[in-house]
């Protein structure tokens, strides 16, 4: 059995694999100043509450955007498993051509995302991740990683909103029954969830006229169902890309 963490600016998922099987997958928030010792408690937590055996664990695999937790969550995976994880970077086998002007500029999430992809979906693809800042991966025919779009959030400009104008509230992130809203709340929803959706739409069409071609367009993320359910183009919706990129990647370098 192997773990794999992704750790994101707001969140950790940790992932239990039993061969290519999913057993299990939790969430943590991300704190970057506890210690390693901090996070050894909490994943000791999980591993509990997983019913996850220490000694079943044959290795793990980090992939971050928050640099400073690399090496404190690295410990606090050697502290829990015996065992020093590898964590997605340089040096660390992927398999994905990267075609960007810096490919060291590539975030670990986006090249994880693109290796699931590519081995889980016919290519040209699109790849959406719905996180603290929506990022869009674009992989061409010959499963080659050639470019992206990074843009705000969903729950980062849903927040920016409320906190910044006095009388529009924090809310949940649903699809209201109209686009034209008739009140604040499901106007405010009209505009996220609607306008989220249409912006990826455009995005997609851009890219399918630079590509030449049509793509298969992938969303992932927390929010990634409820956007994806109102776009208009046809979405794959996989809520465990990142976490299976993770194990394939543990996979090339054992």
């Amino acid at each position: 059995m192997i773990v794999a963490v992704d750790v994101g600016n707001m969140n950790i998922i940790i992932g239990f694999f039993d061969g290519e099987n999913l057993v299990n997958k939790c969430r943590l928030s991300t704190a970057v100043n506890d210690s390693a010792e901090e996070y050894a408690i909490k994943f000791n937590s999980i591993f509990e509450i997983c019913k996850i055996n220490t000694a079943d664990i044959d290795g793990s695999v980090l992939s971050s955007v928050v640099p400073p937790l690399n090496r404190t969550i690295s410990k606090a995976l050697m502290l829990i498993t015996g065992k020093m994880p590898i964590v997605v970077g340089p040096g660390v086998k992927t398999g994905l051509n990267i075609k960007i002007n810096n490919p060291a500029e590539l975030g670990a999430d986006m090249v994880v995302g693109a290796v699931a992809g590519i081995a889980k979906y016919p290519c040209p693809q699109i790849i959406f991740d719905l996180g603290t800042a929506t990022t869009a991966s674009v992989i061409d025919k010959n499963g080659c990683f050639v470019g992206c779009a990074i843009l705000c959030g969903v729950k980062t400009a849903l927040n920016a909103l409320a906190s910044s104008t006095a009388q529009l509230p924090q809310i949940e992130i649903a699809a209201p029954e109209n686009a034209i809203g008739t009140n604040t709340i499901d106007s405010m929803r009209s505009g996220t969830v609607f306008g989220t959706a249409a912006m990826i739409d455009g995005l997609i069409k851009r890219f399918e006229s630079e590509l030449g071609e049509k793509a298969t367009v992938i969303v992932t993320g927390g929010l990634g169902r409820v956007i994806a359910d109102n776009c208009e183009s046809d979405i794959i919706v996989d809520r465990h890309l990142l976490i299976d990129g993770l194990r394939i990647i543990y996979e090339k370098n054992n």
